[in-house]
């Protein structure tokens, strides 16, 4: 058995190698690129295959147990069919490809549990992921051959048809590696569901890498995201903090938080004003005053929050000035996105934005419980103050790209305001 399931993986592989291919290179980097991850999906899934029966009479589950569990599976593929048609126009066609990921993961991991509801549960996460898997990849793929990147339509059974051979070839290959896992290596069989784990993560991976790569092929880009994960990760603490800093003094927060959100609006009226007749002042120039005004508000929120000596208006004053600088700050931003990021890409790209972005503001509020937990009580306020320190130093590193940003695109049409002249120009 093990000699006729080897040769046929080796003749399924060659005819998969021998097949015809489109010359056109940029097709023939798509069809890669969607290959790898929808083999990996696939070959996911076809890894749980051999031993699903096997583990639950491993965890001693009567035979009516099994079928109940096996009956959750298949009803949950047919309830959630609409709605595998339905995620990609709400959340988008790569986004409903993670979402997979993350099911199938979690359907994996649930196989580690000997309780019967948890293993329920996973049959119930892993009908969903099937209903995924037969439908959001080919969305994307085909979303990106024919409205993305405008191929022929006659080349699309090009690539299913791969799809086709290369899926046989992975169905014998998965009961291979399942069974060296499960009983040549003695692992038991939950062995090939953990494996499954590390395909469906390198799946993801390959769904986000379309954005990596135009982050890392273009500066411009990468420098934007570098400004937009530093200001906006700094927002995230200030969101936090805003209230313990003012509240002990006792101004109503509710007329305070009125008072930000005017500053905030009046950025972004002065940002309007800014760039229209006749002052045609440049977005990336107000977003390098966005990012100077913030970093003197951080500045002054060293000084106004020292312990035993706070400065409740001066406080109230660099909130404002904050308040401010955000609203020159997103309306500036999105002028460059909409310029330096392609359109086609730009939900992958900002996906990578907000990567860094939410991992800086995650690591700066634990930092900033670690520092007050550890204090003593006359240390508990200086958590705060050099938290607002951390930010002024972002800030200023916000500051260096925005400078680079400049360097960089300093002739660059897609940077300025239409009907404005480059450097250099009479």
């Amino acid at each position: 058995m093990f000699v006729t399931a080897y040769l046929a993986f080796i003749v399924l592989a060659g005819l998969c190698a021998t097949q015809t291919a489109v010359a056109n290179p940029a097709f023939r980097r798509f069809q890669k690129l969607f290959l790898k991850a929808y083999l990996l999906a696939l070959w996911a899934d076809w890894l749980q295959g051999p031993y699903l029966y096997k583990l639950y009479r491993h965890y001693n589950f009567l035979e009516s147990q099994i079928a109940i569990l096996y009956v959750c599976g298949l009803a949950s593929c047919v309830l959630f069919a609409p709605v595998a048609s339905w995620l990609p126009q709400f959340l988008g066609r790569r986004q409903t490809c993670l979402l997979f990921c993350l099911t199938y993961s979690v359907c994996c991991i649930t196989k580690l549990s000997q309780d019967y509801f948890m293993l329920i549960l996973g049959r119930v996460l892993g009908g969903l992921s099937t209903s995924l898997l037969t439908t959001v990849f080919e969305a994307w793929y085909v979303h990106g051959h024919v409205d993305v990147h405008d191929f022929p339509k006659e080349w699309i059974p090009v690539t299913f048809g791969k799809v086709a051979d290369w899926n046989h070839g992975l169905a014998v290959g998965a009961g291979l590696v399942a069974n060296l896992f499960a009983e040549w290596l003695g692992l038991g069989p939950v062995a090939p569901f953990l494996l499954a784990i590390p395909s469906l993560a390198v799946c993801a991976w390959f769904v986000c890498l379309d954005g990596l790569r135009c982050l890392l092929s273009d500066r411009r880009v990468m420098l934007l995201g570098g400004v937009q994960a530093l200001f906006e990760s700094v927002l995230y603490i200030f969101i936090f903090l805003w209230t313990p800093v003012l509240d002990p003094h006792g101004p109503p927060l509710g007329i305070v938080f009125s008072c930000l959100m005017a500053a905030s609006m009046a950025g972004s009226t002065l940002f309007r004003l800014a760039t229209s007749a006749p002052y045609r002042l440049q977005p990336g120039h107000l977003l390098c005053l966005a990012v100077l005004l913030a970093f003197f508000s951080f500045f002054m929120l060293t000084f106004s929050t020292v312990p035993g000596q706070p400065r409740p208006r001066e406080s109230l004053l660099a909130f404002l000035l904050l308040e401010l600088a955000c609203g020159l700050y997103f309306p500036a931003v999105s002028f460059l996105q909409g310029r330096v990021v392609p359109m086609e890409r730009r939900a992958a790209v900002l996906a990578w934005f907000r990567l860094p972005l939410h991992l800086l503001a995650c690591l700066g509020l634990l930092a900033l419980h670690g520092e007050v937990s550890g204090a003593g009580a006359g240390e508990a306020g200086s958590g705060t103050r050099h938290m607002f320190a951390g930010c002024a130093g972002m800030m200023l590193a916000a500051l260096l790209a925005v400078v680079s940003l400049f360097t960089v695109g300093r002739n660059d049409a897609d940077l300025r305001l239409e009907g404005t002249k480059l450097e250099g120009e009479i």
